[in-house]
């Protein structure tokens, strides 16, 4: 990516990008999500891959999050503001072993092996 570009999506640099991030924190707040519980391992095999690597316990608590999200979306609420204020929409616990999961791909790619998996439409 060019260094224009990098600029221009850091939020750090950015305005638009700050009140980007701004906006899609205050969603996730209401939620009680963080961005990571937002990747889908059904659409992308790399973040299942990651998500079977993690240990069982950070799994479960994003199943919980994801649970309680959906629930609160069926009754049209938010959680209540103490529980918001507690939230911490982008505390990472996904990324370092996706990018893991994807560097090891691109390196068994480069050695020209098979994939481990491939999608399979049933």
């Amino acid at each position: 990516m060019s260094l224009l570009m990098q600029s221009f999506l850091d939020p750090k640099k950015s305005w638009l990008a700050a009140q980007h991030m701004k906006a899609i924190s205050k969603r996730l707040r209401h939620y009680g999500l963080r961005y990571d519980d937002l990747y889908d391992g059904y659409y992308d095999l790399d973040v299942k891959e990651a998500l079977n690597r993690l240990p069982r316990e950070i799994v479960d608590a994003r199943n919980q999050r994801i649970k309680r999200a959906m629930d609160l979306s069926m009754k049209h609420e938010y959680l209540s503001e103490n529980l918001q204020g507690m939230q911490t929409p982008f505390r990472s616990y996904l990324q370092d072993m996706l990018s893991l999961v994807k560097k090891e791909n691109a390196e068994r790619e480069a050695l020209g092996a098979l994939p481990l998996y491939q999608r399979q439409i049933p």
